[in-house]
């Protein structure tokens, strides 16, 4: 595995945006996986939309490829640390709580994190991003 997909690209994929498909055809080849917090924030944009049967229903069909990577006692360590990181810098955290669980993630694991959301994530030491870009229509 050498990528944690952040929520932005996986809401771009299950909602059928190309650029988000090809970059996922990509990916898997590679291994990819999700943050049991984008899980969460997924679930929240089903349970929001139009026909949350049917979101849940391609979603589940997504998860049987990308596996879903818990917090352990490492990744919530790791998480500390980055925040203290961050305070001493004064940079604003209280916004970002879930982002820096999700950066924690992918620097224990020494994952790529594949996002849009470059504003929460380019001054969390050590993470490597994927600069991957594109527009949503």
């Amino acid at each position: 595995m050498r990528h944690l997909v952040d929520t932005d690209w996986v809401v771009d994929y299950l909602t059928g945006q190309k650029p988000a498909g090809d970059l996922f055809a990509t990916l898997l080849q590679g291994g990819v996986a999700i943050s049991i917090i984008s899980l969460s924030e997924i679930y929240e944009g089903i349970y929001g939309s139009r026909d949350p049967k049917l979101a849940e229903a391609a979603f589940r069909l997504f998860l049987r490829e990308v596996p879903v990577l818990g917090i352990s006692r490492a990744i919530a360590k790791r998480n500390g640390q980055i925040r203290m990181e961050l305070r001493r810098h004064r940079h604003q955290i209280a916004h970002r709580a879930l982002d820096l669980l999700i950066a924690a993630t992918a620097l224990e694991h020494d994952l790529i994190l594949v996002t849009r959301n470059l504003i929460d994530y380019t001054d969390v030491p050590g993470l490597k991003i994927h600069k991957a870009e594109h527009q949503t229509t």
